[in-house]
Formats: structure tokens, C-alpha cells, sequence
């Protein structure tokens, strides 16, 4: 899957990086990273993929979505799938998505369990307040 029809060697390494992390996940995690992470290019059609922050012990890294700024992080968790929106707080949520990093000052997060069919509209916006949070900001730089 590519991120965009006129993107970058860079970027198709980042999407091919994000299609082995999610192979990698031969369960329902992958299948729940693999359909959140359509949701999330098809709600914001300037996202950017990238992996981030490869290390010893995850050295895939994990998988970054992007637009004027980190969106959200997507990981496979032991027993969830964890979208981690680093400027959570400064989100508006009226659907109540985020369940889970809710006494963070930063960040808010929903964590996605085996059984959890994914609110796709609640999402979508959580995913276009971000962008409009990040469009804000740099335009303030």
C-alpha cells in the first residue's frame, strides 16, 4: 500500500516498512493495525507514513501517521491494538473514542481489543481534529 501516488522512495520504504510490521502480527492485532491504518489514509489523503523510534527491543519501530506533525502512533500490543494520539488532549472528543491514557496532560489513546469492532466515524474525526491541531500550529511558526 502505498501512501501517495506521487510519493518518494523514502516514502514507499516507510509503507513497505509498515506492511512487514503488520505481517509481523499474523493475528487479529495485524488485521486490526491493517484496517486502522486504511481508516487513517482514507480520512486525511495528505497523511504521511513513516516508522519511528527502532530500538533493541522493537527494532521495526512503529508505524507513525503525519500531516504538519505526528497524528497518531499505531502499535500491537500483548492483548490490544493501540492508536496513541500524542496531542490527545488538545482534542476534541465527543464521542468519547480515547479509552485509555486519559490522566495524560499530552496524550489520549484507544486501545483496540480482539472482540472491539472500531467506531470508523469516531475515528475518522479524532483523526481530522488532530490534522486540523497540527494545521494550526504551523501556521503559528
Amino acid at each position: 500500500m502505498s501512501t501517495k501516488s506521487n510519493s518518494s522512495p523514502k516514502l514507499d520504504s516507510a509503507s513497505r516498512e509498515i506492511d512487514a510490521i503488520i505481517k509481523k502480527h499474523d493475528d487479529w492485532r495485524g488485521e486490526t493495525l491493517s484496517q486502522l491504518r486504511a481508516l487513517i489514509l482514507r480520512a486525511d489523503l495528505a497523511v504521511i507514513e513513516q516508522v519511528k523510534w527502532k530500538k533493541p527491543s522493537n527494532p521495526m519501530g512503529v508505524p507513525v501517521w503525519s500531516h504538519d506533525g505526528i497524528i497518531c502512533v499505531g502499535e500491537a500490543l500483548k492483548s490490544a491494538v493501540r492508536l496513541s494520539f500524542p496531542k490527545g488532549a488538545q482534542i476534541r472528543d465527543p464521542k468519547r473514542i480515547f479509552n485509555t491514557r486519559l490522566d495524560s496532560k499530552t496524550v489520549r489513546a484507544v486501545d483496540f481489543h480482539e472482540k472491539d469492532t472500531p467506531d470508523r466515524a469516531g475515528l475518522k474525526s479524532l483523526i481530522l481534529e488532530a490534522v486540523k491541531l497540527n494545521e494550526s500550529k504551523a501556521r503559528d511558526r
